[in-house]
């Protein structure tokens, strides 16, 4: 996504936005309780957008059932998100951000076995 269709914003102006439970897992890279979000088994169809600046993420056709508590999807929407390394809590993952805010949106995980085309768990929150 090229800059001119970015959306930067301060941390306060953020704040003034998006509820503290958004920010501490958008803005500060957070996560929700596994199990918990209201799009974890949700089976609509339809394109899920970010929950900061409502940019288009994933289709409802990439979405699939992993168990592991949180909404999973195959792939992203072409540019829609960035792939980041994150080594942090002791092991080698692949964060993911929304292309236009850079808000956390979870992790990459690879070679599972799930049955899937791209054999990826984009494990994503709900907010």
């Amino acid at each position: 996504m090229s800059k001119t269709n970015s959306v930067t914003k301060t941390n306060d102006e953020w704040r003034a936005i998006l509820s503290p439970e958004q920010f501490r897992v958008l803005r500060e890279r957070g996560t929700e309780a596994p199990g918990t979000g209201k799009y974890n088994k949700h089976a609509d169809e339809g394109v899920y957008n970010c929950g900061a600046c409502e940019a288009p993420l994933y289709k409802s056709s990439t979405k699939f059932d992993s168990g592991c508590g949180w909404p999973a999807f195959f792939d992203a929407i072409p540019d829609a998100v960035r792939q980041l390394e994150d080594n942090s809590g002791g092991m080698a993952r692949t964060e993911i951000v929304c292309s236009k805010c850079s808000s956390h949106l979870g992790h990459i995980f690879r070679g599972e076995g799930f049955r899937t085309p791209t054999n990826e768990r984009h494990c994503v929150n709900s907010i």
